[in-house]
């Protein structure tokens, strides 16, 4: 017993010490450890899942069934309209020793299946909302890739699905779960740095392509159910083309409007405002409370996108200004902005308060205009966030509690709302006002944009 108490004793220690090197103040460490400590359990079994959308084995799809599968969460289905892809993912589920494996191109047919509990979604954007909202009708609890949807339309919709069922349902915003957003969250939200005037989210730029050949879809992608809602185009494809970042900096890439290419697509994705602004804009609402609410006004400039239809047409450099009902702004850009102050970090959430005072925060990253700013703990009466260390590992706790996710429905459609009203004002280049309660805007154009027309048969229903 007293071995076994000095072995714990060293792992703490070595835990809170690890912490501090990567850059955590020493109080937050030691608080850190020991939550997790306290909570240590041996995890109970997951849940029988199926995964809609396994992608490649560098996809997202992949991802997060490890995450799943180190949850102990029994896989017992795939999904995906690239047959490669799918007999891939089943033979890898199989040697993972998952028993009765079976591949499926239509999600419908794995959501049919009795025995399966939960999915995991990590579709490209479009097909997200009608995905999810089936497996909700079906009884399924939900773990969905940011960004939740691709238009307000349909973020309201799911929001309303998952309420309506009852299940429980977590969006994949995984920074919600890492301790180094939750300081600087807490730290902002209790005035570490004065009444916030400004936050700044770095967010990178759109690649560009120019007009991208057409092509033959390959043989083994069934094109139709990959557009699925979407309207019927041509296949696009040129093999490692040249191109340029949003600093000029060119690289050999394949161009196409399929597989991981889609996000510079309007059709299908919101570029770099719904791909990393589902991170860091998510973040910037969470420091500055507005789960549940967003900005009353959004204007936005950006270099000309390409205007044909067989060419990434997200606007490269930008520039989204939101303004709050508190007169707080958040900006948003692909880059460090020329009146920035504070940390010059390319990508990550840079909050500012009063005499400029500020914190900055990103993946494995947290800074402050004054070091004593980290340093010093919170209070014991300080008004804290929720803890969730483990994304995945929290969608199954609260399968089990009952309780709402870190990053659910409600917050996670909260969040994609305020980028894709951004990427509204990128496209149509006005200045507009937001109701944040009635989701609308003062302008008719920009209203038209909340919402896009299904090709048959799908339908949005909730």
């Amino acid at each position: 017993m007293y071995f076994d108490s000095m072995s714990r004793r060293g792992f703490v220690q070595k835990a809170v010490a690890a912490l501090v090197s990567a850059g955590y103040p020493l109080w937050y460490a030691k608080e850190t450890v020991a939550a997790q400590e306290a909570k240590k359990q041996e995890a109970p079994n997951g849940p029988v899942m199926g995964a809609i959308g396994i992608g490649s084995p560098s996809s997202r799809g992949r991802a997060i069934y490890g995450d799943a599968r180190r949850n102990k969460a029994t896989f017992v289905a795939a999904c995906d309209v690239e047959s490669n892809h799918l007999a891939n993912a089943v033979a890898m589920m199989k040697k993972d020793g998952s028993a009765d494996v079976k591949g499926f191109k239509d999600f419908r047919e794995l959501l049919d299946r009795k025995d399966i509990e939960a999915v995991t979604i990590a579709t490209p954007d479009h097909w997200h909302a009608l995905v999810a909202i089936e497996a909700l009708k079906k009884g399924k609890d939900v773990y969905c890739e940011k960004p939740l949807t691709l238009t307000v339309e349909e973020a309201l919709a799911v929001m309303k699905a998952a309420e309506k069922s009852g299940r429980t349902f977590q969006t994949g915003s995984q920074q919600r779960s890492a301790k180094q957003f939750r300081l600087a969250c807490e730290l902002v939200r209790n005035g570490r740095i004065g009444k916030i005037k400004q936050v700044e989210a770095r967010i990178g730029g759109n690649p560009v392509s120019g007009a991208i050949a057409k092509a033959e879809a390959p043989k083994t992608l069934d094109w139709d159910m990959w557009l699925g809602p979407t309207p019927m185009v041509d296949y696009l494809f040129e093999a490692r083309g040249e191109r340029k970042d949003n600093k000029g900096n060119a690289k050999k890439i394949d161009f196409t409007n399929c597989h991981y290419e889609f996000r510079w697509f309007y059709n299908y994705s919101g570029g770099k405002m719904t791909d990393w602004g589902a991170h860091h804009i998510d973040i910037a609402q969470w420091g500055l409370g507005m789960d549940g609410s967003g900005p009353i006004a959004v204007e936005a400039k950006g270099a000309e996108p390409y205007k044909g239809n067989n060419g990434y047409n997200c606007h490269p450099n930008f520039k989204v200004t939101y303004t709050y009902a508190n007169g707080a702004k958040l900006l948003v850009s692909d880059s460090t902005l020329p009146d920035t102050i504070g940390d010059k970090d390319g990508n990550g959430i840079l909050f500012v308060g009063e005499n400029n005072q500020w914190i900055f925060v990103n993946r494995g990253k947290i800074t402050a205009s004054d070091p004593k700013l980290l340093e010093e703990p919170l209070k014991p009466d300080a008004m804290r966030l929720e803890v969730s260390n483990d994304h995945m590992g929290n969608f199954f706790e609260c399968r089990k509690n009952g309780k709402k996710p870190i990053c659910n429905a409600s917050i996670g459609g909260g969040s994609v709302i305020v980028c894709q009203i951004g990427a509204i004002a990128l496209r149509t280049g006005k200045s507009l006002k937001w109701d944040p309660k009635a989701y609308t805007f003062d302008n008719s154009e920009a209203n038209a944009m909340l919402s896009n027309p299904m090709r048959k048969p799908w339908k949005l229903e909730v």
